[in-house]
């Protein structure tokens, strides 16, 4: 039987309502080391993530939504429950204020940051790395995360030039990715690229002027190897000293008329021909 008692966040001027409002902003984000996932699968994703290494406190601080979300999600609600997560009903004015969308989908979670510090990304022996250099656009940003994720990468980097993974805009591309692969943040690309070939980890600049194409690299069964590739600025693509710092300079080939590729789409072709080669035979991944 449903509750007919209010919704317990009911006034936009509630602390908890301008606290998480503020976390639009990054500055209070990395001050607080909090931001927001909004959406039933990011935030099925976050409670699923469980507890932080290290602090032993959950990924989930609170879960905010409306009584309406509350019961098309009773799966997300039963589960926050189960791990003593406080679960808050509130109106779709109070939900609205928090959320960054136009139309938000009545259900989002407080959460605690998730970034694994850049010693022990290296420290797992990555086999597949995505590095963000001079990335601005946070939808860009996460969506090359979840095309990580999905091609099996083993981490994401993002340079301290490219955008805040935990913007708004950047967890919802993710749509929940953000809670499934190991990702550092604020690492100087110059350093990313030196520790990861010191790691034995074979490092690639995609770019459209690349001496080398994605073709050749498959064709000559480079690409087998533990690797990483690193994608650049949006307008710009790679400035020629981080293109410098690289083992090879790679293009997609365009074999149509198309004048280029956009970054989230170069990535998803880079990432998974490296996931491919890496799990045939000889392939870094490959099995028996």
């Amino acid at each position: 039987m449903q509750s007919t008692e209010p919704p317990l966040l009911t006034s936009l001027r509630s602390p908890r309502v301008i606290a998480a409002r503020k976390l639009a902003k990054r500055n209070h984000r990395s001050k607080e080391r909090r931001f927001l996932a909004e959406g039933p699968q990011a935030v099925r994703e976050a409670v699923a993530y469980g507890r932080l290494a290290g602090s032993g406190e959950h990924a989930v601080v609170e879960v905010y939504l409306t009584q309406e979300a509350a019961g098309r999600h009773a799966d997300i609600v039963d589960a926050a429950l189960a791990e003593g997560l406080p679960v808050l009903t509130a109106t779709d004015e109070v939900i609205g204020e928090i959320c960054d969308t136009v139309t938000p989908q009545g259900i989002v979670a407080l959460c605690r940051f998730l970034d694994t510090p850049f010693e022990e990304v290296l420290a797992m022996e990555p086999q597949l790395v995505a590095v963000l250099a001079h990335v601005r656009d946070p939808g860009n940003a996460g969506t090359v995360l979840r095309t990580a994720d999905a091609a099996g990468a083993d981490a994401v980097i993002l340079t301290d030039a490219s955008v805040d993974p935990y913007n708004p805009k950047a967890v919802r591309a993710s749509v929940g990715s953000l809670f499934h692969l190991p990702f550092a943040v604020g690492v100087p690309v110059e350093e990313a690229v030196a520790r990861l070939r010191e790691a034995g980890v074979r490092v690639l600049a995609a770019d459209g002027a690349g001496d080398r194409d994605l073709d050749q690299e498959l064709d000559e069964g480079t690409l087998g190897a533990p690797g990483a590739w690193v994608f650049g600025n949006e307008a710009w693509g790679l400035p020629e000293e981080t293109r410098a710092l690289a083992d090879e300079v790679v293009r997609v080939p365009i074999h149509g008329h198309a004048e280029s590729l956009n970054l989230a789409t170069a990535a998803a072709v880079c990432l998974y021909a490296s996931a491919r080669a890496q799990r045939s035979a000889g392939g870094c991944r490959a099995k028996g």
